[in-house]
C-alpha cells in the first residue's frame, strides 16, 4: 500500500531532502490510519473478553497513532529551509520527534505493566469469541506489515525517526501474539495469565523504547559517524595524489542529508602552494557533490623530500606501533639545533586507551631517547579519533 501510495503522491525524484521529507509525511499519514483502525478493534475486543491485557494493547497503538503524528510533525517541520536563527537548517527536529516517540513508547510501558500487575493481584475470567481471535490475528499481520514499510523505507531515507517507528511497531507485533497466545490459553486451559501476558508485553515495549531513545538520542548527542560514510570520504580525499595523508576528519551532524566536514589534508611541503589550493578546492567541490556535504580542508605541510626526515618519521612510527597498534601520529615536523633536535608531532589514541594521556607521552619520549639519543626530544600532545 506505502509503495503505491507513493507512486501517487511522490513525484519529485532528484530533490533528496523533498523525497525524504514526503516519505515521512507519508508514512506518518498511514500510521496514523492504521494505528486508529488496530486500536478502533482492538478496544472492542478488549470489551467483548474483558481482557485487560487486549485493552492495554488497544490504548498502546491510540499511543501509536499520537506517535506517527509526532514524526510527520516533525518530518514537516524539519524540511523548513535555513533561516538566520538556525542557518544550518531545521534537520535535528527529526532526531527530536524520534525521542519524543521513544517517550511514547516508555510512559505506554509503564502504564500497562502497572495495570497488569494490577490484574494479576486481583484477576478477572475473560472470555473468548470468534471476533477477538480475527481481531487479534488481523492486528499482528498489520503491525508486521507496519514493521516491514518503516524499517525499509527508514533505511532508504536514513531515518532514524522512522527506524524507531519500525522498532516500535514489531514491538507491538510481538505483544499482540502474546495477548492472542493468553487469550487462547485461558479458552482452553481455563488458566487465566492474562494479567501475566500484560506485564510481558509491557517489557516488550519497554525495550523497544530504550533502543528507539538510544537511536535517536545518539544523533543529538553527537554520535561517531559511520564507518562506512568515514571511508568513503577518505576514498575521494585519498584519490589525489598530492595529498599525502588525512587526519582530524570530523562530521558535523545537522540533521539527515545535512553534514559538513572538515578535516586535515597533508601536502608536500615543497609543493607549489597555488596549485595544491586548486587541488583541496577541487576535493571540497567533489565532496559536496558526490556526498551532498559542505567540506573545509584544513592543508597541513610536510616535508617530503628531506631523506633525514623520512627515516626520523619512519623510525618514530615503527616505536609507536610497538606501544600499541592502534596508535597513529600525524603532522611529523623536525627541528634541528646546534645541541639537540625537536621531534614535534600529535599522537592519536582511541577514547578507551588503557594508558593515560601523560604516561603515554612520556613512554613515547623514553622510546624515541633509547632508540635515537639523548639529544632528541619529543614534542608532542594527545588527540582522540572523532570517527570509529
Amino acid at each position: 500500500m506505502v509503495t503505491l501510495l507513493a507512486g501517487l503522491f511522490i513525484h519529485e525524484k532528484d530533490d533528496r531532502g523533498k523525497v525524504r521529507r514526503e516519505y515521512g509525511i507519508l508514512c506518518g499519514v498511514v500510521g496514523i490510519f492504521l494505528n486508529i483502525c488496530l486500536f478502533a478493534g482492538k478496544f472492542l475486543a478488549g470489551r467483548i473478553s474483558n481482557s485487560i491485557a487486549i485493552t492495554a494493547d488497544a490504548f498502546n497503538n491510540l499511543s501509536d497513532a499520537g506517535s506517527s503524528f509526532v514524526t510527520l510533525l516533525g518530518f514537516k517541520m524539519a524540511g523548513a529551509k535555513p533561516d538566520s536563527e538556525h542557518p544550518f537548517g531545521h534537520g535535528r527536529i527529526e532526531y527530536i520527534s524520534g525521542l519524543c516517540v521513544a517517550a511514547a513508547i516508555l510512559l505506554m510501558a509503564y502504564e500497562l505493566i502497572r495495570d497488569s500487575i494490577a490484574k494479576i493481584r486481583y484477576p478477572e475470567e475473560t472470555e473468548f469469541s470468534a471476533p477477538v481471535l480475527i481481531i487479534l490475528a488481523a492486528s499482528i499481520l498489520v503491525k508486521l506489515y507496519m514493521a516491514c514499510y518503516n524499517y525499509r523505507i527508514g533505511k532508504r531515507i536514513d531515518s532514524a525517526a522512522m527506524r524507531a517507528t519500525g522498532a516500535d511497531s514489531l514491538s507491538d507485533m510481538c505483544a499482540t501474539a502474546v495477548v492472542l497466545a493468553a487469550t487462547l490459553v485461558g479458552h482452553y486451559t481455563g488458566v487465566q495469565i492474562d494479567g501475566w501476558c500484560g506485564v510481558l508485553v509491557g517489557i516488550f515495549i519497554l525495550f523497544a523504547g530504550f533502543g528507539a531513545a538510544k537511536e535517536t538520542l545518539n544523533p543529538l548527542l553527537g554520535q561517531a559517524p559511520d564507518e562506512e560514510f568515514v571511508n568513503q570520504i577518505e576514498g575521494i580525499v585519498m584519490a589525489h595524489e598530492e595529498i599525502r595523508g588525512l587526519h582530524d576528519l570530523i562530521v558535523h551532524d545537522y540533521g539527515p542529508g545535512r553534514q559538513m566536514i572538515s578535516l586535515h589534508a597533508e601536502v608536500a611541503a615543497e609543493g607549489n602552494l597555488l596549485e595544491i589550493h586548486d587541488v583541496i578546492d577541487n576535493v571540497e567541490n567533489e565532496l559536496q557533490t558526490r556526498l551532498g556535504c559542505d567540506a573545509t580542508i584544513h592543508m597541513d605541510p610536510i616535508v617530503t623530500a628531506d631523506e633525514h626526515v623520512r627515516e626520523l618519521r619512519e623510525t618514530v612510527t615503527g616505536l609507536i606501533r610497538e606501544i600499541d597498534p592502534v596508535i597513529s601520529m600525524h603532522d611529523f615536523r623536525v627541528v634541528m639545533g646546534q645541541t639537540h633536535t625537536n621531534l614535534i608531532f600529535d599522537l592519536l589514541v582511541p577514547f578507551q586507551f588503557p594508558i593515560r594521556d601523560e604516561a603515554l607521552m612520556q613512554l613515547v619520549q623514553e622510546r624515541v631517547r633509547e632508540r635515537l639519543g639523548e639529544n632528541y626530544f619529543v614534542v608532542t600532545k594527545v588527540d582522540k579519533a572523532y570517527v570509529k
